[in-house]
């Protein structure tokens, strides 16, 4: 049973993680703002109300976690948020925020708790095609593909820095999965994959991943968008 971290928990990709790893046998600490009601009637999920942008809520995140389960095997950085506008339209608080939930809180969030985390553990980071130089860009997502370019640099020098430790990150930088935020980003577009199908190869890849690769982005990827 390994104790696994997911942010990003009330909707899509998150809440199909948690029920697919709880339903393996291991203990899930699921993090977001609102508490999904499907959880409550699920052994081993623990809902944890955090504002990833919050240092002091942060710390008492982490301090809750070392009390309760003492060392973390698993982190995954689901949580994300995105403004579709043209770029002269976005306003800065907005450029902004999705850089506060899609940047600073992954590195904040890493930050407190990799303390907790021992060699063999994994850090996965949930980033997107948009994020991938070179890959095709799509107008209205500056903010969104740019921060979800920065996260995967931080993950590939995280990986350099603790290497010696026995910590790998990775990212998955996903194509099209038919959940709200791909309306948002393309509204009317039919995903070839939902969240279900997906949770599974992230599932998968967070549990044995590590094994194989470090410092990698892998393209998740069969279409455009």
């Amino acid at each position: 049973m390994k104790t696994i971290i997911i942010t990003g928990t009330s909707r899509g990709i998150g809440a199909e993680l948690v029920k697919q790893f709880v339903a393996e046998g291991h203990q899930v600490i699921a993090v977001s703002r609102k508490a999904n009601p499907e959880f409550e009637s699920l052994k081993n999920v623990f809902f944890k109300s955090v504002d990833l942008s919050n240092e002091a809520g942060l710390i008492h995140f982490s301090n809750q976690v070392k009390a309760e389960f003492n060392s973390v095997d698993i982190l995954i950085h689901n949580a994300g948020t995105i403004v579709n506008k043209p770029f002269a339209e976005i306003s800065a608080a907005e450029f902004e925020y999705v850089y506060k939930v899609n940047v600073f809180g992954v590195a904040a969030l890493n930050r407190v708790i990799l303390p907790l985390m021992n060699a063999g553990s994994h850090v996965l980071t949930i980033s997107s095609m948009g994020g991938i130089q070179g890959s095709m860009k799509f107008p209205g997502l500056a903010a969104y593909s740019s921060s979800k370019g920065a996260v995967i640099t931080l993950s590939e020098l995280l990986a350099e820095e603790y290497k010696d430790q026995g910590i790998a990150f990775n990212v998955l930088a996903l194509g099209a999965v038919q959940t709200e935020m791909l309306q948002e980003a393309f509204p009317g577009y039919q995903a070839p994959i939902n969240p279900l199908e997906m949770a599974t190869y992230i599932k998968d890849f967070a549990l044995t991943g590590n094994k194989f690769f470090n410092g990698k982005v892998l393209q998740v990827s069969s279409t455009t968008p």
